[in-house]
């Protein structure tokens, strides 16, 4: 058999979603509707952010870091991806593949840090809300973001380094929508003993801890609120941290059902579905959800429209 290695094997053939014109079509148009109300949402959130004085605090500022990630990620997918669609399937280098791996790999796990840091910024506000300001400063909270996208940046470079050691054989061809390492895995001829390896090595801090400390964020939250007397007040405690939580459902949810979960009884069209849900389903809804369950932000937006309008 022979072998190539990743020098050597210059593109990569991705069959996106096969079917009739039609569907490839519609499946555009959708695409391309999401992809431009994903940018506008998240860009609206990071606008308001950071010119609207009463949004510059801890919680924003987080909110506006998870908006650039969400565009970061389905920038990097759905613009290669709805080429694929119209020309049903298309190449993309190898450099280009690594290059788009790196950004989506970055992002979500920058995304997974950022979110288990809102999780404890909202335990401070709710369990300890006498120490808040002095805890969550804004140069601690740039600090830790710029450590996050860092990590994330290393994390990532370490599977990248592996792949370009990896030897690949046979047509370059992957039934995929975009380049992540299962693409690279199934083309490999390698041992993908170290890669996987890896992949569990580094689940510890990227995906278990974070988990980990949500969980016991959102239990000692849980707990306060259930000691506040008022219904009210329980009420009003619980509306500061359900977008959130809600969006931590939604990520953890969609990326376990792609990389924890079994998927060898799935069939092909619902395993790029499900991949579909953690690059451009969530970062279509997170704006919507902040946008729309903060009474902050949309006052930020009245603002904003009577200032430029009024």
């Amino acid at each position: 058999m022979q072998e190539n290695n990743l020098t050597a094997v210059t593109e990569l053939f991705l069959l996106g979603f096969q079917g009739s014109r039609c569907l490839r079509i519609h499946l555009f148009c959708l695409l391309l509707l999401i992809y431009c109300g994903t940018i506008c949402g998240n860009l609206l959130i990071i606008t308001l952010v950071s010119t609207s004085k009463n949004l510059h605090t801890p919680m924003y500022f987080f909110i506006s870091q998870l908006s650039i990630s969400d565009t970061l990620v389905i920038s990097d997918i759905v613009p290669n991806l709805l080429y694929i669609l119209w020309n049903n399937g298309g190449t993309i280098t190898f450099a280009g593949c690594i290059t788009q791996l790196y950004i989506l790999s970055t992002s979500e796990l920058f995304e997974c840090f950022l979110l288990t840091v809102m999780s404890y910024d909202r335990y401070v506000a709710i369990c300890n809300p006498l120490r808040y300001t002095s805890i969550m400063t804004s140069t601690y909270c740039v600090i830790l973001t710029t450590t996050f996208w860092m990590s994330g940046s290393c994390f990532t470079l370490i599977y990248i380094i592996t792949v370009k050691n990896m030897i690949f054989c046979g047509p370059p061809i992957t039934d995929h929508l975009f380049c992540d390492i299962n693409s690279f895995v199934e083309l490999s001829c390698s041992d993908t003993f170290i890669v996987d390896l890896e992949t569990y090595l580094l689940s510890i801090p990227c995906v278990l801890i974070p988990t980990a400390i949500i969980v016991a964020s959102y239990s000692y939250i849980i707990v306060a609120i259930l000691r506040i007397p008022s219904s009210i007040g329980r009420q009003k405690a619980f509306s500061t941290c359900s977008s959130h939580l809600i969006v931590v459902s939604l990520f953890y949810w969609t990326l376990f059902s792609v990389y924890i979960v079994p998927t060898k009884g799935l069939t092909l069209p619902i395993s790029k579905i499900l991949s579909l849900l953690y690059t451009v389903f969530t970062p279509l809804v997170n704006p919507i959800i902040y946008s729309l369950r903060n009474k902050e932000i949309k006052k930020a937006i009245q603002v904003a429209v009577h200032k430029h309008w009024g």
